[in-house]
């Protein structure tokens, strides 16, 4: 858990073996995982592809070495949730963002939202 007591999140970058990101989310007692190969979407509307990983340990959360670093920590809040989809904000070092979780048939995409 965050400071506050709220759900921690982190954003991994990864160098190797081919650059991506990991977004990892603090639920029942893990860390869920996704990795964005091509980064959190920048502007409402866009959209990235999310693939499921598996959860990782709470210990996770501030790991790095010298192929991965914290690229952005802080807290969510999940906003609503469905089967299919997960409306959530991350709190991090750069302020607010909003964003949907959306299952594909295969995979999911992390989709910006307006901050609402």
């Amino acid at each position: 858990m965050s400071e506050a007591g709220r759900p921690a999140f982190v954003l991994h970058e990864h160098r190797r073996p081919r650059h991506h990101f990991d977004l990892r989310l603090e639920e029942g007692g893990v860390l869920r995982s996704w990795a964005v190969p091509r980064g959190l979407p920048e502007k409402p509307g866009q959209k990235r592809l999310a693939v499921a990983v598996p959860d990782h340990d709470l210990d996770h959360l501030t790991y790095e070495d010298e192929d991965k670093s914290v690229a952005d920590i802080g807290w969510w809040e999940e906003h609503d949730r469905t089967e299919r989809r997960i409306i959530l904000t991350l709190h991090g070092r750069g302020g607010s963002q909003r964003y949907a979780l959306i299952r594909t048939s295969r995979d999911w995409l992390l989709h910006r939202l307006d901050p609402g």
